[in-house]
């Protein structure tokens, strides 16, 4: 699926504010967004937030024999996977353009500037060494994803511990953690990349731009620093000619961020490395707020909702109490009464609906419902007993003729 496309009044829009140094999210031309980083319970595990843009790192270490032409080194991997969750745009178990750029972009930032002594991985020359796997999952894409995936590899690879060894003749041995601590990788510095959209054929360029801002760039520059102000490696694409002064700028740009962003990463490693000795809690589920476990979270609305019981008060207040119908039994004929005869229907039916026929289905079957009523004669003081058969199922309860039928004793 492909990203929605921009309208034209959204590209001009974009372009417009440009030019004018402003930018959607209130910030400066030069300025970051807020990074946060946060490591996992394991160690070689963080998350690095970047503005919106989410992404997961994790760090894993197997042994393996080495290369032939390096018997004595260890090995770096990287794997970075763009997922559908953070952006439509992703196809899964597809390899994009962007995928591969950022694959490679990785690869030379970290492994070919050297920033980790792989020879410190070899346990035994020839036969066995450590493989580090670097996994880097996109979370959610909101732009600049090189530097959000390059700060998170060099924090978790900072972060991670690898398992003592111990080598007897021709056995090794790998402790556990608890047996024997784990030993944190030889790190000689920090290689971090700066991105640089241009705008307008190279006219004008913004640092850390969101994903709005990268579908109107004409062109993006890439340079991976340390702290040192050593360069460590320079992409760009696009398609633009970058004067040299511009080149120069950015990188003087560069240095000023690199140096901020790895003054904020040692910070969070030693607060980490602070809470484990003290026994604190730590981890994801600690750093992430409740009310902010999602990154698109919808303020709470007000809801108008009545009061049940009051409805129900007023109810039952207009309702108006039906009437006690009293109706006496009429002797038609020897044997014969009629009951019910000018009450008014209290049962909601229409006059249409009263005389319903009965059928055949609830003519079977009722008769075994008898019903006995003793009423006693105030002149003669004769107990009668009336029996009245009636279908109890098949009866329509709007019928007002009651056939009686007397049975008088002695």
């Amino acid at each position: 699926m492909r990203d929605t496309p921009l309208s034209n009044c959204e590209r001009r829009f974009l372009l417009k504010a440009v030019e004018e140094k402003k930018r959607l999210d209130g910030r400066q031309t030069y300025d970051y967004r807020n990074i946060k980083i946060t490591f996992g319970t394991d160690y070689g595990c963080c998350i690095v937030e970047l503005g919106r843009t989410r992404v997961l790192c994790q760090v894993s270490c197997e042994l393996v024999p080495p290369k032939d032409s390096r018997p004595t080194e260890g090995i770096m991997f990287f794997n970075l996977e763009l997922s559908p969750m953070a952006s439509p745009a992703f196809e899964p178990n597809r390899q994009s353009e962007l995928l591969v750029m950022l694959n490679r972009q990785l690869e030379r930032c970290l492994r070919n500037s050297k920033c980790i002594d792989t020879e410190s991985l070899c346990v035994v020359s020839g036969e066995k060494v450590w493989q580090i796997r670097v996994d880097v999952h996109v979370l959610n894409h909101d732009g600049n994803l090189m530097d959000a995936a390059s700060i998170a590899a060099i924090s978790a690879l900072s972060h991670f511990r690898r398992p003592d060894v111990a080598i007897q003749g021709r056995d090794i041995t790998v402790f556990s953690p608890e047996e024997r601590d784990p030993i944190p990788l030889s790190i000689y510095h920090m290689p971090i990349c700066v991105s640089f959209a241009f705008f307008l054929q190279g006219s004008y360029l913004l640092v850390d731009p969101c994903e709005r801002e990268e579908r109107v760039k004409d062109g993006l520059l890439v340079i991976a620093m340390n702290k040192h102000r050593e360069i460590c490696s320079i992409q760009s694409s696009g398609g633009i000619m970058l004067l040299k002064d511009q080149v120069l700028r950015c990188s003087k740009i560069a240095s000023v961020k690199v140096s901020e962003i790895t003054e904020l990463i040692n910070k969070a490693l030693e607060n980490d490395r602070k809470i484990r000795k003290e026994g604190g809690k730590f981890g994801f589920a600690e750093s992430m707020p409740k009310e902010r476990i999602t990154a698109l979270k919808r303020d709470e609305a007000p809801v108008e909702m009545t009061d049940v019981k009051e409805t129900a008060n007023e109810i039952v207040n207009r309702t108006e109490t039906p009437t006690e119908a009293v109706s006496s039994p009429v002797l038609v004929a020897m044997g014969t009464a009629q009951v019910g005869e000018g009450i008014v229907n209290s049962w909601g039916l229409d006059e249409d609906e009263e005389d319903e026929p009965q059928t055949e289905d609830t003519k079977t079957g009722s008769s075994n419902c008898k019903h006995t009523l003793y009423i006693c004669s105030e002149k003669k003081k004769r107990l009668c007993v009336v029996q009245i058969f009636c279908m109890l199922q098949g009866l329509n309860v709007t019928t007002r003729i009651v056939k009686l039928k007397f049975l008088c004793r002695g």
